[in-house]
């Protein structure tokens, strides 16, 4: 199969394939129609879904590492330090340098942010169970987006 020159027009039946077969696509939707959900079900608490995911990946028993937390949300550093910087101006977690590595940094809550936690996590039950009664395979669905990521 040739590839297509910049300047051939790719015709709307491609746009439909891609419409429906397009695993990123499928995804960014799902992803966004569940951030709305959860950053609705999370507005009395003041936090959004990716700050709860934020508090919940430092709910810890000790000082969680920017690098591992980077890891676990699949955020780059950047990325996750200025979302780290609005968590910290409103005292739900500390930020300090690590003594074993000064070029680190430690990422502990704080009883603020424990107890936003507290709050938000009877949401997250509710609305993450109302979520999966609607779904046939909730497990195979996790099992391929972990197989995915």
């Amino acid at each position: 199969m040739s590839k297509p020159s910049h300047t051939e027009k790719i015709g709307f039946a491609v746009t439909l394939e891609v419409r429906d077969a397009c695993l990123c696509l499928h995804v960014q939707r799902a992803a966004r129609s569940l951030a709305r959900l959860f950053d609705e079900a999370f507005r009395p608490v003041g936090i959004t879904n990716g700050q709860f995911s934020m508090l919940m990946s430092l709910n810890r028993p000790v000082p969680a590492r920017m690098r591992e937390v980077a890891a676990l949300l699949a955020m780059d550093r950047t990325t996750l330090t200025a979302a780290l910087k609005t968590l910290e101006r409103r005292g739900l977690l500390e930020v300090r340098i690590d003594p074993d590595d000064r070029r680190g940094k430690l990422l502990t809550l704080t009883d603020a942010g424990r107890d936003t936690l507290a709050r938000a996590v009877p949401i997250w039950r509710d609305t993450h169970a109302v979520l999966e009664e609607g779904l046939d395979n909730a497990d195979g669905l996790r099992a391929a987006l972990l197989a995915i990521s």
